[in-house]
């Protein structure tokens, strides 16, 4: 693996359903020998993780990581919170975003980036119902113009 090969650990597909992304970075996480081995065999969920600023530290919460399978008594919390780091400009972008209202901060994914885990972070605007439906609208709208198209050709 090269220094520069990304290969993706876990995707939130949800996010992208759920909000409006404005702004992304990407940040490294801190993380035990257990938590790299575990995310090594692709065991990661960011389903319902976000990130929250707490003590000039943005943390990410509710990420799971599942124990390590050869790990021994020292295996760690799945559910544990994980500082991540960036630099500290960003983090007050971060806050700054945060202090607006209706603004969040949402992981959209988790990678190896050579050997180190990085996450990629959103600063993001919850969309309402209407939002959604008008999104499955034109996804339905692309779906049909696509078959249209492929039925043309046959």
């Amino acid at each position: 693996m090269g220094k520069d090969s990304i290969k993706s650990i876990a995707a939130n597909k949800k996010a992208y359903h759920d909000y409006f992304i404005l702004e992304t970075f990407q940040a490294g996480i801190a993380l035990t020998g257990t938590e790299v081995k575990s995310m090594r065999a692709g065991r990661c969920n960011l389903k319902d993780s976000f990130v929250k600023i707490e003590n000039g530290e943005a943390i990410i919460k509710q990420m799971h990581i599942s124990p390590y399978e050869q790990g021994n008594r020292f295996n760690h919390d799945p559910l544990a919170d994980r500082r991540l780091l960036l630099h500290k400009y960003e983090i007050n972008k971060l806050i700054g975003a945060v202090t607006r209202e209706g603004l969040t901060i949402v992981p959209l994914r988790v990678y190896f980036k050579g050997s180190l885990v990085k996450v990629d972070i959103a600063i993001a605007r919850g969309k309402k119902l209407y939002d959604k439906r008008q999104d499955i609208a034109k996804k339905d709208q692309q779906r049909e113009a696509q078959k249209e198209f492929k039925a043309s050709f046959q």
